[in-house]
């Protein structure tokens, strides 16, 4: 997502207060920020609460904008960061249900059931197949997922992706090339069985 030019004024205007700043803001940049979140947590409902902490966290943060960056790379990390968090506290959520069905001794089933929703981004032939490749970009480590995220679900550059991250452009290269490495050990059984 390209700086507009006047996103730095609206930015200023809204740590002045103004309301209508902040709308304007908001109405600009909340379509990426839901579809980075939505690329980590492929839930809807999620990705709309990650996307309000988003805003909620810039609001509070405007003074530790650094002009250096832009205000989408400074965004884009806000989303990245928020959802992380959020799947880390949903992981901590999903083990603590796990092992307290363990010992529900009345029922002895497990209670919490993960729902397998589809990045609208991820275009392949059917929802069986997004949802594959959905539980295989889930399974790459942080670092390798977010640049994956960044730059084949969202389309950013390399370049973006390095700022957001803030690390090198070989790094962000690097860490592609483990993901679509990885991916391709994870996947390719699957491809596999899949072809006639």
């Amino acid at each position: 997502m390209p700086d507009l030019p006047d996103l730095l004024l609206l930015l200023s205007a809204i740590g002045q207060g103004d309301e209508n700043a902040f709308r304007q803001f908001y109405e600009r940049t909340k379509g990426r920020v839901y579809n980075t979140a939505l690329g980590y947590v492929r839930n809807r409902e999620d990705a709309e609460e990650i996307t309000q902490d988003v805003y909620v966290e810039l609001y509070r943060s405007l003074g530790t904008f650094n002009r250096e960056a832009t205000v989408t790379t400074w965004l884009y990390r806000i989303t990245v960061n928020k959802s992380l968090d959020f799947l880390r506290h949903t992981q901590r959520q999903k083990r603590f249900a796990f092992l307290t069905s363990l010992f529900n001794l009345q029922t002895g089933a497990i209670e919490h059931d993960p729902t397998d929703p589809v990045h609208p981004g991820l275009l392949l032939e059917n929802q069986e197949n997004a949802s594959i490749l959905s539980r295989a970009i889930d399974k790459l480590a942080e670092k390798q997922k977010t640049a994956y995220i960044l730059t084949r679900v969202e389309g950013l550059s390399n370049v973006e992706t390095a700022a957001i991250m803030a690390i090198s452009v070989g790094a962000v290269e690097s860490l592609l090339q483990r993901a679509t490495d990885n991916l391709k050990k994870q996947l390719g059984s699957w491809y596999k069985s899949a072809r006639p």
